[in-house]
């Protein structure tokens, strides 16, 4: 490899454009996917689908399937983020929006996957609560639920700096370079997300824990990740340096996207 290569300043717009995206499927992936499929698994009528929430007719069902239905969002997560993971490791040569896309898609779902358990186990609130709620101690399940989310959470947040840090080459510190993707595409994630939550019929309880809680939370890692980046054995070996340049595809895609999600999702669709 040339390590006279450099990685250029990507192109903000592009960035911005690719976590709308992003943030889009994670949520559809989570919330219809994940909750919706297996309530339909289970034989549980669909009634709504937002962009913050699915309900269905889970009267008649036994605790288990009730259950299968609330851990289904996280582990669509999960499944996402390890198909993706293995395109990733496929990926070979120059690294472009694709790659970009790809590695922000995996991150966001990893952490989605990891964070729900932990905010549960510390808010008593959410999918992984339902399930642990009536089970003795309760202090005991939910510290479990906290600490497995921790641990998944920092080790998911180490293994996407890694693959970022080694596309960050000869741009002077790995840190503000990186931030460049990260912190972009956490901005846009939280503002696309409260956005979707304008119109959602759930109320603003539901947006304040579901939107500011979840997704700005959820995604955090975005914001402060980076710093891991000062450890220099972490982003190794160097692979070819990220270009993310203007795309006008990926802002019509976005644009699009972001019609649909807010103006047909926001409102919610009823089943």
């Amino acid at each position: 490899m040339d390590d006279d290569k450099t990685t250029a300043r990507p192109d903000w717009l592009t960035v911005a454009a690719i976590a709308v995206v992003t943030h889009a499927l994670s949520v559809s992936i989570h919330e219809a996917l994940g909750h919706g499929g297996t309530c339909v698994a289970v034989g549980c009528t669909p009634r709504l689908l937002t962009t913050m929430q699915f309900q269905g007719d889970e009267h008649s069902l036994p605790k288990l399937a009730v259950d299968a239905i609330s851990a289904g969002g996280s582990v669509a997560n999960l499944v996402a983020a390890a198909i993706t993971t293995l395109l990733l490791r496929r990926h070979r040569g120059c690294a472009r929006t694709g790659w970009f896309f790809l590695w922000l898609f995996a991150t966001v779902n990893l952490l989605a996957a990891a964070g729900y358990p932990l905010y549960s186990g510390l808010a008593n609130i959410g999918d992984w609560a339902n399930i642990v709620r009536g089970l003795k101690p309760a202090w005991l399940w939910h510290l479990c639920l906290a600490a497995i989310g921790a641990l998944s959470y920092w080790f998911a947040t180490r293994w996407s700096m890694d693959r970022l840090g080694r596309r960050l080459r000869g741009a002077g510190s790995r840190v503000p370079a990186a931030y460049r993707y990260t912190l972009v595409s956490y901005i846009a994630m939280s503002a696309f997300a409260i956005a979707g939550g304008m119109f959602e019929p759930g109320g603003a309880f539901l947006v304040l824990i579901s939107a500011a809680a979840a997704s700005l939370g959820g995604a955090s890692a975005l914001a402060w990740g980076p710093q891991l980046l000062q450890d220099p054995h972490l982003g190794e070996p160097p692979e070819e340096p990220l270009q993310v340049p203007r795309d006008a595809r990926w802002m019509i895609a976005a644009a699009l996207v972001a019609l649909a999600f807010v103006a047909v999702l926001g409102p919610g669709l009823s089943l």
